[in-house]
């Protein structure tokens, strides 16, 4: 990850606005039929933040409870998918890296939820593979 002041990005249509204080705490790669279905392709790319390095700049996410403690925030003008929050870890933020105005700035470090891969896709990178989540 190359370290950059104050990232921004936002939703597809400029109705929400972010800026990050410094760098995620981690990255990756998901590959679970949630991410996939809520984003829309066949992984999604996150960052995780401590909440207070999360700025709000313009507009605000709606949430949608994909499970009993998953929040997936979404714009309501365009649809965009922003953020994942699990509401056992109230401290954190998840972005979608793709969100941000410079995506290249933020690589991610492994993948998780490989077991639902789609077979035709070929990732050739470095990063771990975790067949479900990562345990920590």
């Amino acid at each position: 990850m190359k370290q950059e002041q104050g990232l921004e990005g936002g939703c597809l249509c400029g109705a929400i606005r972010y800026r990050i204080e410094g760098l995620p705490f981690d990255a990756d790669y998901c590959h679970c039929r949630m991410c996939q279905k809520s984003i829309g392709a066949v992984f999604g790319a996150w960052m995780d933040f401590k909440l207070p390095q999360v700025v709000w700049l313009k507009g605000q996410v709606t949430e949608f409870a994909s499970s009993d403690s998953v929040r997936r925030g979404f714009c309501q003008q365009c649809g965009c998918s922003l953020t994942y929050r699990h509401t056992q870890y109230p401290d954190y933020l998840t972005l979608t890296i793709a969100s941000l105005d410079n995506p290249s700035s933020i690589k991610p470090n492994y993948h998780i939820y490989t077991d639902n891969q789609v077979s035709w896709l070929t990732i050739e990178d470095n990063c771990k593979r975790y067949p479900q989540g990562r345990s920590t």
